[in-house]
């Protein structure tokens, strides 16, 4: 695989200098481009050591406008960063539209190096770099553009690189220890790497392998290729699609909520099976409230001495006890390790990233509670009957739902969640008593009595 990448590529300092202004000027015009678009652009440095990572990266800095750059480099992970799913960084520091995110040290490393290290099998790395794979799919099906370099040196030509950065005083300080311990186990870098290439370059995220024995020819390579890169992701209609933007369905899709309404009538669906009779007295009901929120501290008590954390998510049809449910559950937790977080409309900052960033942004921390007024899974709720998400968006949801929720188990994060269910006849019926309290009137909106025509649609999708 990096035969091609250590045929001595090189670039005389003559034509380094003639070619260098118009390909600065041309990155710079490019930049401006991007930042107009809605596409964030990610660029991902990776590859043996001293093969010219940290150099790309100052240079991508230095030749365009670094305001619009945000370079990141990860070392060990710190307290807040271990008490997180080990992709809640990587979702945190995922670059805005128009913007540029370049990392150094990402999210391969780490199964990089302890596959060389031997710390995990042959099939934990499979799942690792399936994993950072699929985090890749879901910000190039959100509409990022992935750039991913691999930077290259044979075994000799590391060597003489080592040898040359410790002959010069300004430069002996990067090469470590380690690197020449790293450099005695060359082969097992290589093995590693190419089965880390085969398995997650892809359409808009492939690996590009750049020989780094030539600083000219190195340099040249990465700004003509994140050049053509910025091109292609401003040229070609992608991007970040707003979703949750207000503004009526579209004709295409009132049709498609109006087959929802008629299949939803015809097929017995999940939500039939719920039996709205239930009830408990109000005796029993004082009686047990008390008994139950002790228990449930209980409970988070232990949490707490454990070290996990939890998320609580209530989803449901408006007026049907998500707040009241939520307000009587608090009082079994400490104020100061517990957060309500009520969803609604994504804000401008949301709406220039994947609709997941905010939601991992929300994650609680080690002995904390997440609760959640609504969640991800508006995506497939909303945003599918009112139009904000496009089919293939909301479709592809699911699978990306699932792998969000899996990396929060993973972690060992506790998850809890709740469908809140009742009739129409019953939210027609609080819908009436709310709006003749004075201080419920305010959460009636027209909104809310819009919705209830759409109700055989928001069923189908509650069942789907």
């Amino acid at each position: 695989m990096f035969e091609t990448a250590e045929l001595g590529a090189r670039v005389s300092d003559d034509e380094f200098r003639e070619r260098e202004p118009s390909l600065r000027r041309s990155l710079l015009e490019a930049q401006v481009e991007l930042a107009q678009s809605s596409v964030p652009l990610l660029i991902v440095f990776g590859g043996v050591d001293g093969a010219g990572k940290g150099e790309s990266a100052n240079m991508l800095n230095a030749w365009m406008d670094p305001r619009g750059i945000r370079t990141h480099a990860y070392d060990a992970p710190t307290q807040i960063e271990l008490e997180m799913p080990e992709q809640w960084r990587f979702w945190r520091d995922l670059p805005r539209a128009g913007s540029i995110g370049v990392y150094l040290s990402a999210w391969y490393h780490r199964p990089f190096m302890d596959r060389v290290d031997d710390r995990i099998d042959a099939m934990r790395y499979k799942r690792d770099l399936e994993h950072q794979r699929m985090m890749e799919r879901m910000w190039v099906d959100g509409g990022a553009r992935i750039l991913k370099f691999w930077m290259h040196l044979g075994h000799e030509q590391q060597r003489e690189r080592f040898e040359a950065l410790e002959a010069d005083p300004r430069h002996a300080w990067r090469v470590s220890d380690r690197d020449w311990a790293n450099w005695k186990r060359y082969d097992r870098f290589i093995e590693a790497a190419e089965e880390l290439i085969g398995r997650t370059s892809f359409g808009h995220a492939a690996w590009q392998i750049v020989e780094g024995a030539d600083e000219n020819y190195r340099t040249l390579t990465v700004a003509e290729q994140v050049l053509a890169g910025m091109r292609t992701a401003t040229s070609s209609g992608s991007g970040l699609k707003g979703a949750g933007v207000q503004g009526m369905a579209s004709e295409a899709n009132r049709v498609a909520v109006a087959s929802d309404h008629t299949r939803a009538a015809e097929h017995p669906l999940i939500l039939s099976s719920v039996d709205l009779r239930a009830s408990v007295r109000k005796s029993d009901y004082h009686d047990r409230l008390p008994e139950l929120q002790g228990r449930l501290n209980e409970a988070y008590r232990a949490m707490r001495r454990a070290g996990c954390s939890a998320i609580v998510i209530f989803e449901g049809w408006d007026a049907a006890g998500k707040g009241g449910a939520i307000r009587r559950m608090i009082p079994a937790f400490d104020a100061r390790h517990v957060q309500v977080h009520r969803v609604a409309a994504p804000t401008a900052d949301e709406q220039a990233r994947h609709y997941l960033w905010r939601f991992w942004r929300k994650l609680p921390r080690a002995g904390e509670v997440a609760v959640f007024d609504r969640s991800w899974y508006g995506r497939v709720l909303v945003e599918r009957i009112e139009g904000f998400a496009r089919p293939d968006e909301w479709r592809r949801a699911y699978a990306e739902i699932n792998d969000f929720e899996h990396r929060l188990l993973e972690h060992g994060m506790i998850v809890v969640k709740f469908w809140m269910h009742i009739s129409p006849d019953e939210q027609e019926r609080r819908f009436e008593k709310r709006s003749k309290v004075s201080y419920k009137r305010w959460k009636l909106t027209d909104e809310d009595w819009r919705n209830r025509e759409r109700w055989g649609a928001y069923e189908l999708a509650v069942h789907e």
